[in-house]
């Protein structure tokens, strides 16, 4: 993917109109805001989608998350490589109109199996609109000064994204329903295209080659494939020959992409980049982390609101001090970056956010309080996460020639995402377990009380089955989170040996992939 390809300083239109960069900065933003709310966007309507499609599964109501995530990391590379030679503003704004579809299906959708659908092809639809997206950025702004400029707004677009979208799904869950955090994408989309075609001009880059759709299905098929296995395993059993199937299903579509990579003439996936030691390390400290990271949101939102009747706006807002901290802490590690390097922010960061996770794991409680409990475990999780996010972006392309470093950097991005879905997976099924092992009875109980809430029975008995329901509710979560822990440690360990950048590669590098903001 070609990111930081050179743009001629008077770049034009086909039809001999000058390109207005401020107005094409808003559009290609907008998409990408766009993107970035639908990460954070429905998980604060959760519990009412859940309600609305009669959803008793959490393992199951996590694939609306995880759905999203997979397609939109499995398929990001080759949304990158498709704009470089289809052109990038006809891809983009492909993307913008099937974002658009699926969050129309998405908000119509009667059943959970339709959600879900709508939410992979809403995955598929960003993997093709963000990377278009940076291109044309950085095609459109000459490189320097101008184009560090345009990045930085890029940046802060993305990162206060995540904040935005936990408050306004709040508001539109709370106020309109848990649909409009679907349809409120149409109007959006339809600005992004229409703007598109009028202040965004088209490129692409002659010397792109083929691209790689069997890589891009077979690792998301098989991703897919193996999130069903660990999603279904507790209800299958994990020893049932339809679990163990899904497993070896999964086996064989990555061990597939494997050979597809290193046999292809265009692998997605170029093997000379994971040969750079740092550049691995980066990779997989993402992946890890982001499966570490991604349940966070997951479990707190199923506590605020399912467990202790919080509001969508007050569950939102809760979370707001948790993307702010981030950006205070990307701020401080790129400061420090040109000071000590990668290496110690990429071990000092993840193991200050498993802090965080392990006091959630410890000591959240059905009737926890917000300040003293889950306040100060978010703030170690967002301070750990800003340091290690800044180390883990220059090191990813800090060691890589020029002509790779868009592909450095959307695996990077890909891998985030990636680990995030299969992360959910895992906890989830690690939460379930733990529960049921707990409370034997507790889908039958779940059922009881859900029962009685629905007839207006609720009677002491119920309360006090509710009350055990909680409980073993939240002890589960617990393990979850304390599993989550141990990935962020495995990623402080994996990528704090792995990565070799000096301080002056990497400070160059972040200048350069305006990861800075």
């Amino acid at each position: 993917m070609s990111v930081l390809s050179d743009a001629p300083a008077g770049i034009t239109h086909a039809d001999g109109r000058s390109v207005h960069k401020g107005l094409a900065l808003v559009v290609v933003a907008i998409a990408q805001l766009m993107v970035v709310l639908d990460a954070t966007i429905v998980n604060v309507a959760l519990p009412d989608i859940a309600k609305a499609l009669n959803v008793t599964s959490n393992s199951d109501l996590s694939w609306i998350v995880t759905a999203y995530t997979l397609t939109f990391g499995g398929f990001l590379l080759l949304g990158g490589k498709i704009a470089d030679r289809v052109g990038r503003r006809n891809v983009f704004m492909a993307g913008a109109v099937l974002f658009a579809a699926a969050s129309l299906l998405g908000g119509v959708s009667g059943n959970l199996g339709l959600l879900i659908a709508a939410r992979a092809i809403q995955g598929m639809g960003g993997a093709l609109m963000s990377p278009a997206a940076l291109s044309l950025l950085t095609v459109v702004f000459k490189e320097g000064e101008e184009r560090d400029r345009a990045l930085g707004i890029w940046a802060a677009i993305t990162a206060g994204g995540a904040a935005l979208g936990l408050i306004l799904g709040g508001v539109l869950t709370e106020y309109a329903s848990w649909r409009w955090v679907f349809l409120v994408n149409l109007p959006i989309a339809a600005i992004a295209v229409v703007g598109a075609i009028k202040f965004v001009p088209e490129s692409r880059d002659e010397r792109a080659q083929g691209f790689d759709i069997r890589g891009a299905v077979l690792i998301t098929g098989g991703l897919m494939a193996l999130v069903y296995a660990l999603v279904k395993g507790n209800d299958y059993g994990w020893g049932d020959v339809k679990t163990l199937a899904w497993f070896a299903g999964a086996l064989l579509s990555l061990a597939a992409f494997a050979v597809v990579q290193a046999t292809s003439k265009n692998p997605l996936v170029p093997l000379r980049v994971l040969r750079n030691r740092s550049a691995l390390g980066a990779d997989i400290g993402a992946l890890l982390i982001g499966a570490g990271i991604f349940a966070i949101f997951f479990f707190l939102i199923l506590w605020m609101q399912s467990v202790n009747g919080w509001s969508p706006i007050r569950s939102g807002l809760a979370f707001l001090p948790m993307t702010l901290l981030i950006g205070v802490g990307a701020g401080i590690g790129s400061k420090l970056l040109g000071k000590i390097g990668p290496r110690p922010l990429l071990i000092v960061g993840p193991i200050v956010a498993a802090s965080g996770l392990l006091q959630l794991g410890l000591r959240l409680e059905p009737g926890s309080s917000y300040v003293g409990v889950v306040l100060p475990a978010l703030v170690c999780v967002a301070s750990g996460m800003g340091l290690t996010f800044v180390a883990l972006t220059s090191s990813a392309v800090a060691g890589v020639p020029g002509e790779d470093a868009g592909i450095a950097s959307a695996l990077l991005n890909a891998g985030q995402q990636v680990g995030g879905a299969i992360g959910l997976a895992v906890l989830t099924a690690v939460s379930t377990s733990h529960t049921r092992s707990v409370f034997p009875g507790f889908s039958q109980a779940s059922g009881q009380v859900q029962q009685a809430v629905q007839t207006g029975q609720v009677t002491a008995q119920t309360q006090a089955l509710l009350a055990k329901v909680y409980d073993a509710l939240v002890s589960g979560w617990g393990v979850g989170f304390l599993f989550g822990a141990t990935f962020l440690l495995g990623a402080a360990a994996i990528a704090g040996s792995l990565v070799k950048v000096s301080k002056e590669a990497a400070a160059k590098a972040l200048k350069e992939s305006g990861a800075a903001g």
